[in-house]
């Protein structure tokens, strides 16, 4: 609540200290056939009404209007109801017809009086808890129709009053203008939601393909993130429930409870924060409850009483992901660092939109937007952090922990490849198959923690002793099995001679490990498969071991 109470004073600090450095009232809006569009931050006399309760008339004849502070019209979370006050001039020869757009379409209750010159003012009440056919025009903004007569000047009052943040950033624009812009825009939402869609439906199917918890929890993540902002935005109200607006103000903390619950669920999988980040880890399953919490309070607790400690929520969240990703960057693990270019694109639009939202940043397009399109930058990032995880999973499949060379999935996928292709070129393949001699004992006498160590050893000085291009695999316990593309049945032999050598003549701590090894090459016989080729050098090997082991045998047929 201390947290609150701050941004809520340093807002009101920030209002009242800009709003006293004005000099003057607000100046008219002059309007001409040259006019196209103009922010009226600068043009609006504004009041406050902190009970809410002033009627029209009341405002009308009020003298407490004072120009819009420095900062504009965003008043952040405040339960006051404001007005703004401008007027605008016509020094033309022929009538003018503009359009007023706010911009923010989560303003809750929103009300224009429009002076038409007799006495009589045109009121027009909406708001996004009023249904969607309140509104002038049928659009996720709200719009407004603005008629001034020629040689005149019309005074126009907006009442504006919500349960979370209040922006009342008013645009002015001609017809042409308007139509000019909102067809930017549509474009701009159809590239968002059209990748939005794209990246969700791709790794919807890679993860049927790989089964990855990571790629579930990004789905849940993403649909949820999209939902919200498609809320955020209004083109859910527009299109999806326009007379429902009690709900069209719930699903707003529907979903961005979801998206922080699978926000950290995806973050906590994705790194595995388990292993590296105990407590940090259980700050985050607190976090999610936190967020669980809100999502369950939604649905009985007003919007106005959970808007903004979820925000600030919001805010804590995104600092935790980016500190465990930071973690699992120093960690080592290479994924992280699309994760985490991922999360400070969206951690840079998220800080400047909550500035926003408190009242601390004006209202512009880069404080508006930048939080969505550091939205559509992070799922792409994510993505391709997604298929960075994918290829290291898939490389840790194929890899044995302990040496850190190819296990024996890999060799068997390897094998089958090299003999295909020496088939298909009419060259030459040979294996290599070791075996350390009476490993067993050596296990028995030293125990398997020195065991692990010589296998260690004994991989890394096979690894040292090919020619680049082979592949030393780690085929089962203590033996080896070497792929020697284009490598003919004397080469072979003349490759495990050195590497026997080798290990014979460096003797380990306690003992001299040497090692028995069964070569045979596809010049050796006509074999019909890779496999047939491995048994025959694995025949080799157990004739090596009759001959008294630590020696090399060459595959011989019958």
């Amino acid at each position: 609540m201390q947290f609150i109470r701050l941004f809520r004073t340093l807002a009101v600090v920030s209002i009242a200290v800009l709003g006293s450095v004005a000099a003057r009232a607000a100046d008219p809006v002059v309007i001409d056939p040259a006019f196209s569009q103009l922010s009226l931050e600068q043009h609006v006399d504004v009041l406050e009404d902190p009970a809410g309760s002033m009627d029209f008339e009341a405002v009308r004849n009020a003298s407490a209007f004072k120009p819009a502070p420095s900062v504009g019209t965003n008043f952040g979370f405040t339960h006051s109801a404001w007005w703004l006050r401008f007027t605008v001039s016509n020094p033309g020869d022929r009538d003018y017809e503009a359009l007023l757009r706010e911009d923010y379409p989560l303003v809750d209750y929103l009300d224009l009086w429009a002076d038409h010159g007799d006495g009589v003012m045109r009121h027009t009440a909406t708001g996004d808890r009023t249904p969607f056919g309140t509104r002038e025009f049928k659009h996720r903004d709200f719009l407004f129709e603005l008629t001034v007569p020629a040689h005149s000047q019309r005074t126009y009052y907006v009442r504006g009053a919500t349960d979370g943040a209040l922006d009342l950033s008013f645009r002015l624009y001609s017809p042409h203008a308007l139509v000019g812009a909102i067809s930017d825009e549509q474009l701009a939402y159809g590239i968002y939601y059209g990748g939005f869609i794209v990246l969700v439906l791709y790794n919807f199917f890679i993860f049927l393909i790989a089964r990855d918890r990571a790629f579930f929890y990004y789905l849940l993540y993403a649909t949820s993130y999209g939902m919200y902002f498609a809320i955020h935005n209004g083109l859910a109200f527009e299109f999806f429930w326009p007379n429902s607006p009690a709900w069209g103000n719930q699903a707003l903390l529907v979903m961005l409870a979801l998206s922080l619950i699978f926000g950290l669920q995806f973050t906590r999988t994705f790194l595995d924060t388990t292993a590296f980040a105990r407590r940090l880890d259980r700050v985050a399953v607190g976090m999610q409850v936190l967020s669980g919490l809100g999502l369950a309070a939604s649905f009985f607790l007003a919007y106005g009483v959970l808007i903004l400690p979820l925000a600030v929520l919001t805010i804590f969240v995104t600092v935790m992901i980016i500190v465990l990703g930071t973690l699992g960057l120093l960690k080592g693990y290479q994924p992280a660092r699309y994760f985490m270019i991922a999360w400070g694109m969206l951690l840079a639009g998220v800080l400047a939109y909550m500035l926003k939202v408190f009242g601390l940043l004006p209202h512009n397009m880069l404080t508006q937007n930048g939080f969505q399109v550091g939205s559509l930058m992070e799922m792409v990032l994510l993505s391709l952090a997604l298929a960075s995880r994918l290829r290291d999973l898939r490389r840790q499949s194929r890899t044995d922990m302990l040496t850190k060379v190819p296990n024996r999935r890999f060799f068997d996928e390897h094998v089958n490849i090299e003999f295909d292709r020496a088939r298909r070129s009419q060259g030459a393949l040979s294996l290599l198959v070791v075996d350390i001699d009476r490993f067993k004992q050596f296990n028995d006498a030293y125990g398997h923690s020195r065991g692990d160590d010589v296998l260690k050893t004994v991989a890394d000085r096979l690894c040292q002793g090919v020619r680049r291009g082979d592949s030393v695999c780690r085929y089962g316990g203590e033996e080896f099995a070497l792929i020697l593309p284009g490598a003919t049945g004397a080469d072979a032999v003349q490759i495990a001679e050195s590497l026997r050598k080798t290990l014979q003549d460096n003797p380990m701590p306690e003992t001299t490990v040497t090692i028995s090894v069964g070569v045979a090459s596809t010049q050796d016989n006509n074999f019909d498969n890779a496999y047939d080729l491995f048994k025959a050098a694995d025949r080799a090997l157990y004739q090596a071991k009759e001959q008294g082991r630590n020696c090399v045998v060459r595959y011989r047929p019958q």
